[in-house]
């Protein structure tokens, strides 16, 4: 059950982020190289991650090969959740930016994990 939890609050903050992604993407209309893109969203992911930690400081999973399966599965689940947000935006004719894509969201969803795994208690 913690698992499923820890999952599911990376998730909302995958999503919050996506949320203030686009509302950024239309005043930079620049999109930056596909590297800088990837280190902009690990940031982004250790940014989210720490907030997360301001609110639930304790970290839910009580085994640790529980919580380093975490670093693993969540950022493949938060990839494949934004790679499905990507196609649905798509399909509507809406923007998409580049966390509406597998890799880019795994890259934000491993940064999350990371700082949770690192720091929460």
């Amino acid at each position: 059950m913690e698992f499923i939890f820890e999952i599911i609050l990376q998730l909302l903050f995958e999503i919050v982020a996506d949320i203030f992604g686009h509302f950024f993407a239309e005043p930079l209309r620049k999109r930056p190289s596909p590297p800088v893109a990837v280190i902009g969203y690990f940031l982004f992911g250790l940014i989210f991650g720490g907030i997360s930690l301001l609110i639930l400081p304790h970290h839910y999973i009580e085994w640790e090969w529980v919580r380093i399966a975490n670093l693993v599965v969540a950022p493949l689940l938060g990839g494949l959740m934004m790679d499905r947000v990507g196609a649905w935006r798509r399909k509507r004719d809406k923007s998409v930016i580049r966390l509406d894509s597998f890799a880019y969201g795994a890259c934000f969803a491993f940064a999350f994990s990371l700082i949770r795994f690192i720091f929460a208690h």
